[in-house]
């Protein structure tokens, strides 16, 4: 039993709003703080490489078409990148600040995965409208992770960073099969 594409979204919201509140909860708190206890530093690569790994298994079983079986190969791919990196950072493998430009790319890469995966125009339908609102999000959200790479220390950057999951999330929420957006719906789509 496959569940339907809305519920799936909603299951990855809730993974993603998790993720942005533990990176927020770090980002106030500071670093320091927040990684005094060990299992915590390793929260967010964990998360990320189960998200690539559940990405995964999307892919395996996606018969959509072949646009959604290598946007999701990318979103796995660009998933476990960054919770690898991520895991080298937290152990002191990876020092340099600029290793956060790996977040950059990945960010980019992703959001150009949601708006080349999308192909009907933007009121199309809600879930058109919907990826091309997250894919150009996350485009807009690669420049935060830059701008850790040039000033690794401000806070600013950090919780940028987390409320950029947070707002993915609270877009995945919006996600509903076939509903109008701004009270027209494509004939072609499902509408009246």
């Amino acid at each position: 039993m496959v569940p339907r594409p809305e519920i799936a979204h909603w299951l990855a919201a809730s993974v993603l709003l998790f993720f942005g509140l533990v990176l927020l909860s770090e980002a106030i708190v500071g670093t320091e703080v927040f990684r005094r206890r060990l299992w915590r530093a390793y929260l967010w690569p964990s998360l990320a490489l189960c998200g690539g790994i559940l990405l995964w298994v999307i892919v395996v079983f996606s018969t959509f078409s072949t646009m959604h079986l290598l946007a999701h190969a990318v979103w796995a791919q660009v998933a476990m990148i960054a919770g690898a990196v991520q895991f080298a950072v937290v152990r002191g493998k990876l020092t340099s600040p600029h290793w956060s430009l790996v977040f950059a790319g990945g960010l980019l890469l992703s959001g150009l995965a949601f708006v080349v995966h999308e192909q009907n125009p933007w009121l199309y339908s809600r879930s058109a409208f919907l990826h091309h609102a997250l894919g150009w999000t996350l485009v807009v959200a690669a420049l935060v992770p830059l701008g850790q790479a040039l000033r690794p220390q401000r806070v600013l950057w950090q919780a940028g960073f987390a409320l950029t999951f947070l707002a993915i999330a609270a877009l995945l929420y919006a996600d509903r099969d076939v509903a109008p957006i701004f009270g027209h719906l494509s004939d072609v789509a499902g509408g009246r």
